[in-house]
């Protein structure tokens, strides 16, 4: 088996060999899966994530629903995920990893999904994070939630190791 960090130079290889176009491509087919998925359609308070360049991407999607659904982005404060939900008017500044992040006060309530990114995704619902545990620590406090990691094909991996605090996903969208 290979360790976390072998697989995150691994995965980090793979993405290079895909042009910007084609990551936003599958991006694509990644979100339209989504938005035909039962646990979607149903859900009214949705956590998603802004995405980095290199991650399956979400601002066009956030936009489509910010207005149809109750829409909850992640903030990162210390070493916590705050998060903060998305009105019409909320707006956005660059947070601690050059992500956009909602400016708004903290949303306390509930979730009908959790939508995830990740580094690699194994099919057992295992996910590799870039190694900080801000989600573990997140999810944690909501295991009982429906979560969904999103990821490229090549993001699966056969086995991704898995530690006592690690938070599986419930199901995996992947192109």
């Amino acid at each position: 088996m290979n360790s976390k960090q072998e697989i995150r130079a691994n995965i980090k290889l793979l993405k290079k060999q895909h042009s910007r176009e084609e990551l936003q491509a599958q991006s694509d087919i990644i979100m339209r899966k989504l938005e035909q998925h039962t646990d979607f359609i149903n859900a009214q308070k949705i956590m998603l994530y802004s995405s980095l360049p290199d991650e399956v991407q979400t601002q066009d999607f956030i936009e489509k629903w910010r207005n149809q659904k109750q829409i909850i982005l992640p903030t990162v404060v210390g070493d916590d995920i705050i998060p903060v939900e998305l009105t019409p008017d909320t707006g956005f500044a660059v947070g601690d990893f050059n992500i956009l992040e909602p400016q708004n006060v903290t949303y306390t309530g509930d979730f009908d999904l959790i939508v995830v990114p990740g580094v690699a995704f194994d099919r057992q619902g295992n996910r590799l994070g870039r190694g900080k545990g801000y989600y573990d620590r997140f999810l944690c406090q909501h295991r009982a939630t429906k979560k969904i990691g999103l990821c490229f094909d090549f993001q699966l991996v056969d086995n991704v190791p898995v530690e006592e605090n690690d938070i599986p996903m419930d199901e995996i969208i992947s192109r």
